[in-house]
């Protein structure tokens, strides 16, 4: 019998290391095999063996990367993907999953820098990649306080989806400019984000059902009017609803509120540019009074100086608003506007190269009215 068990055991260590990847090759080969039978953990084990081998393997780390988040193993998966983005030319789509694990590990900063990474080149990956991301990089900008980015992003988001209460309380927190993500902003005002998300949702749907939307901002107005940004987000639903008159008596509501609310004060401006320009004037050098460092304030201001053709003035507040802003094509648009009045014709040109680059740049880091000019043409050389 002892003959017989060793001859057995000898018979089945034979087969298990003739089984037994050895070489790369046989890895990887082996690792594909267990992937697509959905043997996940020994796909993991087999990829991890196979980079241990060839360190310089783009689809090994690939795969593990992968595979690891599937299984919500976020550290392992980032070590993974940071490592295939390392060292592939084409990494695009890791940046977002890459950037899905430092949100979930709480690396809010890098993944908002990952998300970013992806949306520079051209944020590629199939539908469902593209709406997780893109739901999580919303969130991480509105933490962020970047809370009109963050809008345009959840808009897209709804009109493809529809109606969802992550989306809801998403663009509730944006929409009241709470810099917050869902999990940590205080109990007490989840019905007021509720009501603000709903009425930012289906102002966004299409088509925009504007009286549904009016109805919950109605009710955010009875019960928490007198909480900041409230007065400011029913003013912002009414200017989408081309009621300006009505959406400037929101705003001056929110300044009595909040005296030094500098978006409150940037919308008036914004409102009366074209026929209160003394008005424009006054609100946007209060804005930026109120917030020097604001580089939206600084734009403001020198639109509104470009409009009463002080165009030296103007020049200083956009030179301004670019060095703080200088990603933002829309102050680029202006400046180079300012420097053609000025009669700086190479300015002009280098500022209107800049405006052409950014505006077709694949990223959202800015309001869209930014992405183009109005009228959707770049703005002409100088002559």
């Amino acid at each position: 019998m002892a003959a017989v068990l060793a001859l057995l055991f000898l018979v089945t260590t034979s087969a298990a290391s003739t089984s037994t990847p050895r070489s790369f090759s046989q890895i990887a080969q082996h690792a594909d095999v267990a992937r697509k039978a959905d043997r996940m953990q020994e796909a993991i084990d087999l990829y991890r063996a196979g980079v241990r081998l060839r360190p310089s393997w783009q689809d090994g780390w690939w795969w593990l990367g992968s595979l690891l988040y599937e299984q919500d193993r976020f550290p392992e998966a980032e070590a993974a993907l940071a490592r295939f983005v390392s060292i592939s030319p084409k990494p695009a789509p890791a940046y977002a999953f890459l950037a899905l694990c430092q949100y979930e590990t709480h690396d809010y900063a890098r993944a908002l820098a990952s998300f970013q990474k992806w949306a520079r080149q051209g944020s590629p990956g199939n539908d469902q990649l593209i709406d997780v991301a893109g739901f999580h990089w919303a969130l991480l900008l509105t933490r962020e306080g970047h809370f009109v980015e963050a809008l345009y992003l959840l808009a897209a988001k709804a009109q493809k989806l529809g109606p969802n209460p992550a989306l809801v309380e998403a663009m509730g927190l944006a929409s009241l400019r709470m810099a917050n993500l869902p999990e940590d902003y205080p109990q007490d005002r989840r019905e007021m984000v509720w009501l603000a998300g709903q009425a930012a949702l289906h102002a966004t749907l299409q088509p925009h059902r504007f009286d549904v939307a009016d109805y919950y901002a109605g009710r955010l107005l009875d019960h928490y009017g007198q909480q900041l940004n409230v007065h400011y987000f029913r003013g912002t639903l009414l200017g989408f609803e081309d009621k300006h008159p009505e959406a400037a008596e929101e705003f001056l509501k929110e300044l009595k509120i909040s005296p030094k609310h500098v978006p409150a004060m940037l919308e008036l401006a914004r409102i009366h540019l074209a026929d209160d320009p003394g008005s424009a004037l006054s609100y946007a050098r209060s804005s930026v009074e109120a917030e020097p460092q604001n580089a939206e304030a600084h734009h403001m201001l020198g639109r509104v100086l470009l409009a009463a053709r002080q165009f030296q003035e103007s020049a200083h507040e956009l030179e301004t608003a670019k060095r703080l802003a200088p990603d933002s094509a829309a102050i680029r648009y202006q400046l180079a506007e300012a420097y053609r009045k000025l009669g700086r014709k190479q300015d002009a040109d280098r500022e209107t190269a800049a405006f052409n680059l950014l505006k077709d740049e694949q990223e959202v880091l800015a309001p869209p009215e930014e992405k183009l000019h109005p009228s959707g043409k770049a703005p002409e050389k100088s002559q």
